[in-house]
């Protein structure tokens, strides 16, 4: 089989490599800079070009990290790489391995609707596709993302006929920067969390548009209160730091925000259903768009993935990882629709 799943991740023996590894190894094949798929302490990393400087950026700078363009292959030890656009975060990549006539594709992370600023997802044919599941339950189906982008906008409008200033947490890398492009600049004065800012400003050095925005203070806050939209992580609420803001309105834009559990347990003003994941028919389509004979099942709900797949007349299993989602916002970790609890991680 050419690609393993073993003690330290995904492992392609032929290459000598693994595929977003969650402990330290050699040489480490990178599908994005999300820390639950890029860790640090491996002493090589090859990952996109257009997903470097980010990676960088997370890991630090000392670690060795070469960039391949999009399609482009490399061969290492007879097995040729390459990286294909995923869609989920700016640089992410989908891993197509060859050997010897065989193919595989490792997803990462990938959503199939067409943000604007993170590169459009491309099916890539294989034998054998290994899959992200975290959101492969049919009660997960995104609305247009321009229909959200509306709902924030008239949202912080809103605020401002109350005199209070909005605050959005959304994830500092890839989320944040999404709603960023979806806001109305007009409206008034954006402010960031300084994890937000430091990604805002590799986004616009790749050529991203975004509105003006500003690090807050205690005197521009105050002198925007009841008028600016803030963009935090998670972690920021009901910190010191959002005290500088006066009266406020929360929201969280999450795909979790479909399902009630998490925006009760934050005591959330709003919820905007906003994912870069894809979607249970973004899942199916994909999977099917590869021609895949066996598809494995990773990180997130692959129990219902795998029984529908099977159920269709699939090779399909559940492949256990170490993966876990990233601490900085409890509203990334998976409801469970029984128990509003977070299930067991895989």
């Amino acid at each position: 089989m050419l690609i393993t799943n073993t003690d330290r991740g995904l492992f392609c023996a032929a290459g000598d490599f693994y595929i977003d590894p969650w402990r330290p190894v050699d040489f480490a094949v990178i599908t994005h800079a999300h820390s639950d798929h890029a860790r640090s302490g491996s002493q090589n990393y090859l990952t996109s070009e257009p997903g470097r400087s980010i990676l960088q950026e997370r890991l630090g700078a000392a670690a060795r990290i070469e960039g391949v363009p999009y399609g482009k292959r490399i061969v290492r030890n007879g097995v040729a790489v390459s990286f294909h656009p995923a869609g989920h975060i700016l640089g992410s990549a989908q891993v197509r391995v060859e050997h010897g006539g065989e193919i595989w594709v490792i997803s990462g992370d990938y959503k199939t609707e067409f943000d604007g600023i993170s590169g459009t997802f491309e099916p890539v044919r294989c034998h054998t596709f290994v899959t992200e599941s975290t959101f492969a339950l049919p009660v997960y189906r995104w609305r247009p993302q321009a229909e959200i982008f509306s709902e924030i906008n008239y949202w912080w409008r809103e605020n401002q006929t109350k005199e209070r200033t909005s605050v959005l947490f959304a994830y500092s890398l890839g989320k944040s920067q999404r709603v960023l492009s979806g806001l109305d600049g007009t409206i008034g004065p954006i402010f960031v969390h300084g994890a937000v800012r430091k990604f805002v400003e590799l986004y616009e050095k790749a050529g991203v548009k975004l509105p003006p925005v500003a690090l807050p203070d205690l005197e521009n806050a105050k002198a925007a209160r009841g008028r600016a939209l803030v963009i935090a992580p998670g972690s920021a609420d009901n910190s010191p730091w959002l005290r500088k803001f006066g009266d406020v309105s929360t929201a969280f834009a999450s795909g979790w925000m479909q399902v009630r559990g998490p925006r009760r347990r934050r005591s959330l003003d709003r919820g905007f259903v906003l994912s870069d994941h894809a979607d249970w028919n973004g899942l199916l389509a994909s999977i099917a768009a590869t021609g895949a004979e066996r598809i494995w099942a990773t990180h997130g709900y692959t129990g219902p993935l795998v029984r529908w797949l099977r159920e269709n007349g699939k090779d399909a299993a559940a492949v256990k990882t170490h993966f876990e989602r990233e601490k900085e916002d409890e509203a990334e970790s998976a409801p469970s629709l029984e128990t509003d609890a977070p299930p067991a991680l895989e």
